[in-house]
């Protein structure tokens, strides 16, 4: 088994042990925390509604909306670094047939699993900071494995025959 095919295929176990642990934490000891405040923002929303108070409807509102994008982020970070890591499980397996010299599938397979594991950290930073730096993080990592994948297809596709 070649270096690059390795990578891809540990790299792969390691971000889903990562990914599934951490979606077990966060099922344990965050999830019930987070749907609470969802649940009593939103009632608390519909009551100031109902009572006339545009102030405190908005107020809950907001507090709704802010602790949506967490459950969202965290969520979706739990599922993308799973979804990626069986994405490099299954692109490693294959992988000895990119038709490129082993350095640069070295190059192409450290670039998939290090956007793999950088993009959902961008991800679960944004629930600390809308800011510009955890979005910075999480376009790095979609970009990485976006190169990745594109140089990936092309040594699938220019890789000639069999025989070769």
């Amino acid at each position: 088994m070649s270096g690059s095919r390795r990578l891809l295929i540990v790299g792969g176990i390691a971000l889903a042990l990562w990914g599934m642990g951490y979606g077990l934490w966060y099922a344990v000891f965050a999830e019930h925390q987070a749907l609470n405040r969802i649940g009593s923002s939103l009632t608390s929303a519909f009551d100031a509604s109902a009572s006339r108070n545009p102030g405190a409807a908005e107020s809950a509102f907001s507090n709704y909306r802010e602790a949506k994008f967490v459950y969202d982020r965290q969520v979706d970070v739990h599922g993308h670094w799973i979804g990626l890591a069986m994405l490099l499980i299954v692109i490693g397996i294959a992988f000895d047939r990119v038709g490129f010299s082993e350095r640069a599938k070295i190059a192409l397979a450290s670039a998939l699993v290090a956007g793999a594991a950088i993009f959902p950290f961008g991800v679960l930073l944004q629930t600390f900071d809308h800011g510009a730096i955890p979005r910075g993080i999480a376009i790095l990592g979609s970009v990485l494995v976006i190169v990745a994948l594109i140089g990936i297809t092309l040594g699938f596709a220019g890789r000639g025959t069999p025989a070769e």
